[in-house]
């Protein structure tokens, strides 16, 4: 069952068309590479007859689940994604995510409905390297898009998401030409439904020189009581999508993003948001961090530092003499791991860190 199949389609410079999509799928199953093997299963389950796909969650902000996901659904988010960034026939396209993701799924299918020219590459830190010629847009985690920036100017448009994007990162995509778009979604939404483009940045931004979501068309927002983010998108679900992602809210088309309800710590009764703490202590402190809070007898919890690499005694006193913080928000202690570990996409797996580093207390 094919929703959306535009003939334009093709791959690695070979046009396909919808009769031959099974022969070309049974052909990476049997002959490809590990990454091209999920490429076929996924275009075989694409063509049957079931409406659904199956999808399994992350995992990064709690237990991984199976989610099932309306090709109809997907194919509109595909389409929506294709006008607002008009991108349409012809367009140069580069797979370089697992298809394992629901990214990598997204890509298809927008090449599929969109008729893009598609090339695949195995889903490396630095996915340009093998690929010749101009690029007209690809989808990159975070860790890529860095690795990558040597090669960027070949490519037009990039999305990038899966993690978040540190202000190092956006501070290096300053003055280039390729047009970068953040994305804000999850395995639920069939991908993205708000973007915010990232370069260039928007001067006068309270969130760091970059701009507020943007949702795409079709799709409404608003907070619940907590302030947490509420998602109406009617093609993906007749329900409210309910996240637990702390926003402001500009209107209802856009937001801000300020951090997860999960992560808040309530400390002698003051409530912090490690991430948007974080983003604060960004030009202050060098390498990966994050705050948390354990427990603690007086306050309940309290607010901790945990920094990857060798320990650092001076560093809580070089955040405290900052001055970017106010008295309460500064961290109690530091704790030091020499590396932190991480999902696919090179997202922090906080609450995995946390567990392991404090299990004994």
């Amino acid at each position: 069952m094919v929703t959306e199949f535009n003939t334009a389609f093709s791959i690695n410079g070979l046009p396909v068309a919808y009769a031959d999509l099974s022969e070309v799928a049974y052909s990476l199953v049997k002959e490809g590479e590990p990454f091209e093997r999920e490429i076929g299963d996924f275009l075989l389950d694409w063509i049957s007859e079931s409406e659904y796909i199956l999808q399994r969650t992350s995992g990064s902000t709690g237990s991984p689940k199976d989610v099932y996901l309306s090709k109809k659904a997907m194919v509109k988010s595909a389409l929506l994604t294709g006008d607002f960034l008009a991108l349409g026939e012809g367009t140069r396209a580069l797979l370089c995510l697992p298809v394992s993701s629901i990214a990598g799924k997204m890509m298809l299918v927008r090449a599929l409905s969109l008729g893009w020219a598609l090339t695949l590459v195995a889903p490396d830190r630095n996915p340009l390297w093998s690929v010749t010629g101009n690029i007209d847009f690809v989808a990159m985690v975070p860790m890529q898009l860095k690795a990558s920036l040597k090669e960027l100017d070949r490519v037009r448009m990039v999305l990038v998401g899966g993690a978040p994007v540190s202000k190092d990162l956006r501070e290096a995509l300053s003055g280039r030409k390729t047009i970068v778009y953040e994305s804000y979604g999850m395995s639920e939404t069939a991908s993205h439904i708000a973007l915010r483009k990232l370069n260039p940045p928007v001067e006068g931004d309270s969130s760091g020189g970059v701009s507020a979501f943007q949702a795409l068309p079709g799709i409404t927002l608003e907070q619940d009581k907590n302030n947490c983010l509420v998602v109406h998108a009617p093609f993906i679900s007749k329900e409210a999508i309910q996240t637990n992602d702390l926003v402001s809210m500009p209107d209802a088309h856009s937001f801000h993003w300020l951090g997860r309800a999960d992560h808040v710590v309530n400390s002698g009764g003051v409530k912090l948001i490690p991430e948007t703490l974080e983003a604060q202590l960004e030009p202050v402190l060098k390498g990966r961090f994050f705050l948390t809070g354990i427990p603690d007898a007086e306050l309940g919890e309290k607010l901790v530092l945990i920094a990857e690499g060798k320990a650092d005694e001076g560093l809580l006193a070089k955040v405290q003499d900052s001055g970017v913080l106010e008295k309460y928000e500064v961290p109690k202690a530091v704790y030091f791991l020499d590396a932190f570990k991480e999902g696919k996409s090179g997202k922090i797996l906080r609450a995995e860190i946390k567990r392991e580093l404090f299990k004994s207390e």
